[in-house]
């Protein structure tokens, strides 16, 4: 099974030109899966993968958690029985569990102005920080894909960037102003006093001179958010939420703003209309005279 597993992984990477992400998400998953069979090593096919879906439901695991470690399981046998491993795939006839479609958590204009003005900019960290919640609110892209822009991946005229979403699919997102005007001002102050080796193009450096990564923007992002006095959790993802309900609750157009996010199917887009019609009801009930 491991020799397998790594088949599989190498398949992922440079057959399906999946992210990094993805594959470790996918390895995980199918890992935990091979371990629950190795305690069950009478229980085989369906059954297997049914048994193991149940020892998940049981286990409280998210209806997420489940549709996702399904569709890894799915991917794998299906790769195996492509390689003539196994004589039939036994996830074939199952289906993933209904997930309740939850809107996600947004906030509003004069939240994201107070957080993208959180940090000190007398210090070089603070203009980095400046810049990148200023860049991560002005695009909509995934912090991710923040972490991984290099210094030659964005135009200041026209002001835009270039990103690599899922799949390593390509995309330009225009780039507001006052984002520009802060991405230049780290550039010029801020970079080359964090810079270590020239060699590095990595975008947004840490302090050891390194890129960025997810883990380390998310700690950035947590010390400004707590600063805020604000209930609700906010996540790197939170920006990109905002970003999009913001641009339609403004007249943009949904397929602008799927091309925007890096979304393949519109209808993923579209749930950012919903959020935008849960917010305006409060907004005409305040405002409407007869309502």
């Amino acid at each position: 099974m491991d020799k397998w597993v790594d088949e599989f992984r190498y398949y992922l990477r440079f057959e399906r030109n999946l992210s990094v992400n993805t594959i470790d998400s996918y390895g995980r998953d199918i890992v935990d899966y091979i371990s629950f069979l190795d305690n069950y090593p009478d229980t085989a096919g369906e059954a297997a993968v049914v048994a193991y879906l149940e020892h998940l439901r049981t286990g409280n695991k998210s209806a997420a958690t489940q549709a996702r470690r399904l569709a890894a399981i799915k991917a794998f046998y299906r790769y195996l029985l492509r390689e003539n491993h196994i004589a039939a795939d036994p996830t074939e006839l199952l289906v993933a569990p209904k997930m309740a479609r939850r809107l996600p958590g947004v906030l509003s204009v004069e939240q994201v102005t107070r957080l993208v003005e959180s940090p000190d900019t007398t210090k070089q960290t603070g203009i980095r920080d400046r810049a990148m919640l200023e860049m991560l609110y002005a695009t909509g892209v995934r912090v991710s894909e923040l972490c991984h822009l290099t210094v030659d991946d964005w135009w200041v005229d026209p002001g835009r960037i270039r990103c690599l979403g899922k799949g390593s699919k390509e995309r330009f997102v225009p780039l507001g102003r006052v984002a520009v005007v802060w991405l230049l001002r780290y550039l010029d102050v801020s970079r080359p006093l964090l810079s270590k080796d020239a060699s590095v193009k990595t975008l947004f450096l840490s302090r050891q001179g390194k890129g960025l990564t997810r883990q380390g923007f998310w700690k950035v992002l947590k010390k400004y958010a707590a600063g805020l006095g604000i209930s609700q959790t906010i996540t790197p993802h939170t920006l990109r939420h905002s970003f999009a309900t913001h641009l339609l609750e403004n007249g943009a157009d949904l397929r602008a703003v799927q091309e925007m996010l890096g979304h393949q199917d519109i209808s993923t887009t579209q749930i950012y209309t919903h959020v935008s019609q849960k917010r305006l009801r409060p907004v005409y009930d305040e405002t409407h005279p007869r309502a």
